[in-house]
């Protein structure tokens, strides 16, 4: 059989609870694009509970995540592994789409291989997230790691989504990320086990590796033609099964990133001041092609669509169809 031009790629391991926002998720794809395939990569126990149900027949493909690629890093620096279309979208499982991803589809196909992102990554990308930045910006540590391998500039990588046709790049791009997480200790970044995480970032280090393939960065931030918005409590508009949805989106990106402050009372007040004193009010509703719920703080709302969803899905009555 030829091999599908453009496709979905996700991939699920660790908790049951991971099956059930890619379920959802592609859900509310399927919404939108019931024509390309989607492909999961998950262990086998993930695969039997999606049986168990059903629910395998809302994926094109599902095939097994060896244990070596159960992790952010061991999936997303090993990309070129699990390409199973010609042009690959690999996407999150914590997202819900919003709307017609054909014209994403048109403006990724220019690209070899890209993702999500900025131009310019700011000392808070890799580095302290509190006030010890302060000190990263007086020592420019983050110049110094530039210099240190030869690189002019450091683009902010946005990983929810990645994509990628050329093959042999997209393994080149993996195996320099590779080789910049070896050398961690060569640069200014900071493990995320030092924040009391338990996985490693992908992100800073496909950072280097673009900058050093001189690759191009997919713009995260695009107005209403944004690929993905996160969801923030009180700047989102949508309904319950986020069928209708709008972003409060400012123009500026110093308000806009004053988004991510957890407190809402705390946020709404700095973005009105700063607005006011700056002059920078210029806002937008925007409906991204998807949204994302990447800050742990304001998960909450997709861990109820996906448990709502589910309890839909898995009742005798239900019974789900891949849609194409």
């Amino acid at each position: 059989m030829p091999v599908p031009e453009e496709g979905y790629v996700l991939h699920t391991y660790g908790k049951e609870d991971y099956v059930r926002h890619a379920v959802a998720s592609v859900v509310t794809l399927r919404r939108h694009d019931v024509r390309r395939p989607v492909a999961l990569f998950c262990p086998p126990s993930h695969r039997a509970l999606l049986e168990r149900y059903g629910l395998d027949t809302l994926f094109t493909l599902i095939e097994d995540l060896p244990e070596a690629h159960q992790s952010i890093v061991g999936f997303k620096h090993h990309l070129h592994r699990f390409m199973p279309f010609e042009r690959t979208l690999f996407i999150d499982a914590d997202m819900i789409w919003c709307r017609n991803p054909d014209p994403l589809w048109t403006q990724l196909s220019v690209y070899p291989f890209t993702a999500t992102g900025l131009e310019r990554a700011d000392f808070y990308f890799g580095g302290p997230k509190g006030l010890g930045v302060a000190l990263e910006i007086i020592r420019d540590r983050r110049g110094r790691t530039l210099r240190a391998f030869g690189l002019t500039n450091l683009p902010r990588v946005q990983a929810g989504m990645i994509y990628a046709q050329d093959r042999a790049l997209t393994q080149k791009v993996c195996e320099e990320a590779v080789d910049f997480l070896n050398r961690r200790a060569e640069t200014h970044f900071r493990s995320r086990f030092h924040e009391g995480r338990t996985e490693e970032s992908c992100e800073w280090s496909l950072s280097m590796a673009m900058s050093r393939l001189e690759l191009p960065i997919y713009l995260w931030y695009q107005g209403y033609n944004s690929p993905q918005l996160d969801y923030i409590e009180g700047m989102t508009d949508a309904d319950a099964d986020f069928e209708r949805v709008s972003c409060l989106y400012y123009c500026d990106r110093f308000i806009y990133d004053i988004r991510g402050i957890p407190n809402p009372k705390i946020r709404n007040f700095l973005i009105g001041l700063f607005a006011r004193l700056l002059g920078r009010r210029d806002s937008l509703k925007a409906t991204p092609f998807a949204l994302h719920f990447s800050w742990l703080h304001a998960k909450q709302p997709f861990y109820d669509f996906a448990d709502r969803t589910w309890t839909r899905l898995t009742q005798p009555q239900s019974h789900p169809v891949l849609g194409f």
